[in-house]
């Protein structure tokens, strides 16, 4: 008998955005997927929460602040069923008839029916800033598995034409979508339509590391440390991406999403990105962006320690030994924490935050501890 499903919190706290999981399993099965070891996928989806129930969670929660980005249904696709469907239609609603106006972002690798289009526009009219991930990444059905790839290419039209943004989530970076035919069939599409794109190579969590060597072998080398990596990425993807051709030059195109979200939302860097490595060599940016963070940046309300202390204490970390080096907006913690709450104090204060890793961590740290990329040459 299969263990019981883990089910994540209803608002939880991501790398760059806040999650908000009203419905909890998929119904799909993509080989790669993080909810996978979570007893997530090929699950009938469950309601953890009333749509008005999800609001006044999110309200309440300590995690919440009027400027982070909202994610919904991460542990979940809600295109997936008519059930979820419903349920976030009137979530959406929900949302849109309160005072939230938190950007609203929406990740999808199925249809968008008629119906959805029209609650997403009528709450964009409303006044929630919506923008909808359209995870599209040229894998086949033996990997994703359930998903029709023809329904989610026409949702790229579909959406361009009704003037909801689009962002092309080109996830995960495998050696089966990894050949220049595979990626340009991909990127020719996407970029007629989407507004850019994020490419995040795959992620690797500590409990996951079985599951993704089944689909890429190579990783399973003793000698390499896939989940210390900010992201792994095969030789093929990698070098595509650092010459890429000249007809996608006027595409932006991110390997932090934290930056397409500051592009599509007018907003300057707040992750610390701005003038790193990432930045300069590998985020396809575009000018009025990177002048926007130029003039932005530098320019940031200085943080103090009475910010910091007053935001641990109000996640739950009263008399949390740190030291904070203002700048650089570092903040070093003494002890370990959970990286939910180190993500949390670092979205809302813009800081970077250095901590001990907690050693029963599930989740990738990536980036936030320093994490690089890993390049995987293939096979002779």
């Amino acid at each position: 008998m299969a263990p019981p499903p883990a089910f994540e919190p209803v608002i939880d706290q991501h790398d760059t955005w806040l999650a908000v999981n009203p419905v909890q399993g998929c119904p799909k099965g993509c080989t790669y997927c993080y909810l996978k070891d979570l007893g997530l996928t090929r699950a009938k989806p469950a309601v953890r929460a009333t749509p008005e129930e999800t609001l006044r969670q999110l309200l309440a929660h300590r995690y919440y602040h009027p400027e982070l980005v909202l994610a919904l249904y991460t542990c979940t696709d809600a295109l997936a069923t008519p059930a979820t469907r419903a349920h976030l239609m009137a979530l959406l609603d929900v949302l849109g008839a309160s005072a939230v106006r938190n950007p609203v972002c929406l990740i999808t690798k199925c249809a968008i029916p008629d119906e959805v289009l029209a609650c997403i526009t009528r709450n964009q009219d409303a006044g929630l800033p919506i923008l909808v991930y359209l995870s599209y990444s040229g894998l086949g059905p033996d990997i994703e598995r359930g998903i029709d790839h023809a329904a989610l290419r026409a949702n790229f039209p579909r959406l361009h034409a009704a003037a909801v943004p689009v962002i092309h989530y080109w996830r995960p970076a495998l050696p089966q979508n990894s050949t220049p035919d595979v990626i340009e069939h991909v990127m020719d599409w996407a970029a007629r339509y989407a507004a850019c794109t994020v490419a995040v190579g795959t992620k690797v969590k500590p409990t996951a590391l079985d599951q993704i060597t089944e689909l890429w072998p190579e990783l399973a080398d003793p000698h390499l440390d896939p989940q210390a990596a900010d992201s792994v990425w095969p030789r093929t993807t990698w070098d595509w991406l650092h010459h890429l051709p000249d007809r996608y030059a006027g595409h932006p195109l991110f390997q932090t999403n934290s930056c397409a979200l500051a592009y599509m939302l007018g907003r300057a860097d707040r992750a610390g990105v701005f003038n790193t490595p990432t930045c300069l060599a590998a985020n396809r940016c575009p000018a009025a962006q990177r002048d926007r963070c130029q003039r932005t940046v530098p320019g940031q309300h200085p943080v103090t320690e009475t910010d910091v202390e007053g935001h641990l204490a109000k996640i739950g970390h009263p008399h949390l030994p740190y030291t904070l080096n203002p700048g650089t907006r570092t903040v070093v913690l003494g002890e370990p924490v959970p990286l939910r709450d180190r993500h949390n104090l670092a979205q809302v204060l813009a800081v970077t935050v250095r901590s001990p890793q907690d050693p029963g961590e599930r989740y990738w740290p990536g980036r936030l501890s320093g994490g690089q990329p890993l390049i995987i040459d293939a096979r002779p």
